[in-house]
């Protein structure tokens, strides 16, 4: 499958390897040819400014002229994600000893996760490419982005995800009507299978196989709303959650176009990056000194963050490292502990991924690791709804009561 001569992606000119450098022409790929390096697209912008970002729709099209997308992209079906809330956390910051603190809260977006970002901009750039399925290997969120979107852009959708899989992740993906497969293994061997179909299927896009290069690109969003909402500035320091490890690496990436593009002053910041101790290839890596990670087995109620073989966990270790950040994990206790504390300090309720960072920035505090007078910002990355089993056995009413004064008098509530 190629290019037409007609096709448009924007500002995108090329497919660089992240490795060796080597370039190779806009198209369905995803590893070089010469060292089987990652492909990461390169680009050519043009005159963009905080005017023009302003001036653009109230989602992830206003920064379209940052990513591999066509001009006309808002004209054509989409969830049209983005732009969510970043939300002060003046009492998580109290509770934790820290000065100032926000939350990215990504639940808002269409289907409750920051994978619509990714979803939405892989979706773009496979119809310019002539693919007429959206499909994915997913931990669930991304199964639930797939499946809207598709159906909202009118073409089928393909999803494959591992049988354990949340209950709830697996009703709000399969009531979209798309093909829907469980596979009885671990992500890595969902991830896999997706990738031997994806070879045999030449018109399926794999959003985070085939057109990973694209796919990818959608996180950066997320740093650059950051930059944006917090008045066209960078915090001092951020932590997020660690999956793939893609989310990390290009929000890094989005503060450094910014700041190549004299969109925000350049200054130095800290990227931390968050694990569940159950699936930590990473921050184990990064204890110990390692400059490549191990992959591992998961097992963690963290479910959308347990990918024991991450593309991007190098890249990963690369940037906490350059950044004077640090990778860190926590115990499932300890996610479920991270959600809690961020629904009762400030109404939002995360999925174990957002208990998982919350998590982490309450020990890297503790510990010294994170500077408590910086500004810092974490990502909540979607829903607690998707992920109930997680705090269903630890939350419950106050009191059961009859329907009378004297039972309410009785139970010492007031």
């Amino acid at each position: 499958m190629a290019l037409t001569s007609a096709t448009n992606l924007g500002p995108a000119t090329a497919l660089t390897c992240r490795e060796c450098g080597t370039t190779r022409e806009l198209g369905p790929h995803y590893a070089c040819e010469e060292c089987f390096g990652p492909l990461e697209i390169s680009y050519d912008f043009g005159d963009v400014t905080r005017e023009s970002i302003e001036a653009g729709p109230r989602n992830i099209w206003r920064y379209k002229g940052l990513l591999p997308v066509p001009s006309h992209v808002e004209e054509t079906p989409n969830t049209e994600p983005g732009l969510t809330r970043l939300v002060r956390a003046d009492h998580l910051a109290e509770t934790l000893g820290l000065s100032k603190l926000w939350v990215k809260d990504d639940s808002g977006n269409p289907t409750h996760s920051f994978k619509d970002r990714v979803v939405a901009v892989a979706l773009a750039a496979a119809r310019e490419l002539g693919f007429k399925v959206l499909a994915c290997p997913s931990t669930g969120n991304l199964a639930n982005a797939v499946a809207a979107a598709a159906a909202r852009a009118g073409i089928r959708s393909a999803v494959f995800v591992p049988s354990d899989l949340e209950s709830q992740k697996i009703i709000t993906t399969a009531v979209y009507g798309g093909t829907f497969v469980t596979v009885d293994g671990n992500y890595d061997d969902v991830n896999r299978l997706a990738s031997e179909i994806a070879g045999e299927q030449d018109d399926w896009a794999f959003v985070n196989v085939n057109v990973r290069p694209y796919y990818a690109e959608g996180s950066k969003t997320l740093g650059y709303e950051i930059a944006e909402q917090l008045g066209w500035r960078l915090p001092d320091q951020i932590v997020v959650p660690v999956a793939s490890g893609s989310q990390l690496t290009k929000i890094d990436k989005a503060f450094q176009e910014f700041i190549k593009l004299g969109l925000v002053e350049d200054k130095p910041y800290k990227v931390f990056g968050a694990q569940a101790a159950g699936c930590d290839p990473v921050a184990n890596a990064f204890k110990q000194g390692w400059e490549v990670f191990r992959p591992v087995k998961p097992d963690t109620i963290a479910k959308s963050l347990a990918i024991g073989n991450p593309a991007d966990g190098t890249y990963v270790l690369d940037i906490a490292r350059r950044t004077g950040g640090a990778v860190e994990d926590v115990t499932d206790e300890q996610v479920v502990e991270g959600i809690r504390l961020l629904a009762a300090t400030e109404g939002i309720f995360g999925e174990t991924a957002g208990g998982v960072t919350v998590g982490v920035l309450k020990k890297l505090t503790e510990s010294g690791a994170l500077d408590p007078s910086a500004e810092t910002v974490i990502i909540n990355s979607g829903d607690g709804l998707k992920t109930l089993d997680a705090v269903a056995p630890v939350v419950a009413p106050t009191a059961n009561i009859a329907p009378s004064l004297d039972a309410f008098r009785a139970a010492g509530i007031a």
